[in-house]
């Protein structure tokens, strides 16, 4: 199991006691591990510092300010590439077989192009073929990553850490057609509701297919299923 893919999950969640409680050993597996070079993982302790130093309500305010009610800073991975058409819901049903068929059972609630589970799969599977999955949804962590530069904010370091252990470059015209999404502030309630009535990025010839995704959840169905994992930081410490 990468530890490295469970703690950048857990830092990627909704904050919580426990997870503020485990900064310190979620930062010490991130560099025990060193999937990416020091230069990435140095930035990582800003984060850290942040956990530590807030409290929880504030945590948990500013993390819904900045994920949540920031539609081009979502973290569900196929909004960004779908929005909300139909084909996302394919898509997701797609991924949930493969979390499944590779071991791990997710909640009904739970919608597998979250990030953060994507990551907890991602910490599943064996090294190199975990690298080559983070490298599929690539685009989408390059754009969200330049999104957040612009903020200043300590999350900026995990996206950091991912384009860095995928070890490659994002794919320029996928990018650049995130790029068009209006990157929207979650304080103008009235961009914001326009935004989400705005037709969906499409990478591809639209709602009868698309490529990005398809060919993403092909390659991604690979290896032998590992044991379901438990969905917390026990798993790391």
């Amino acid at each position: 199991m990468a530890n490295t893919y469970k703690a950048l999950s857990a830092l990627l969640s909704y904050p919580t006691e426990e997870i503020k409680a485990a900064a310190a050993d979620l930062h010490k597996a991130i560099l025990d591990e060193a999937l990416a070079p020091a230069w990435a993982l140095r930035q990582i302790a800003r984060l850290i510092e942040y956990f530590k130093s807030l409290d929880i309500y504030e945590l948990q305010e500013r993390y819904v300010f900045l994920f949540d009610r920031t539609r081009s800073l979502s973290l569900h991975l196929f909004e960004h590439v779908h929005g909300e058409s139909r084909d996302r819901g394919q898509a997701m049903v797609d991924l949930k077989t493969l979390y499944a068929e590779g071991g791990l059972e997710i909640g009904a609630s739970e919608l597998p192009d979250f990030l953060p589970l994507f990551l907890e799969y991602l910490s599943t599977r064996p090294a190199e073929e975990a690298r080559l999955l983070l490298a599929e949804p690539l685009s989408v962590i390059a754009a969200i990553k330049e999104r957040l530069e612009k903020r200043k904010t300590p999350y900026l370091a995990v996206f950091r850490i991912l384009e860095s252990i995928a070890g490659r470059e994002p794919s320029q015209t996928e990018l650049n057609d995130l790029r068009k999404t209006p990157d929207d502030d979650p304080n103008d309630l009235k961009a914001l509701d326009e935004a989400w009535e705005d037709q969906p990025v499409m990478f591809g010839p639209g709602e009868e297919a698309c490529p990005k995704v398809s060919d993403m959840l092909d390659r991604m169905n690979i290896g032998e299923p590992p044991a379901k994992i438990a969905k917390d930081t026990r798993g790391i410490v």
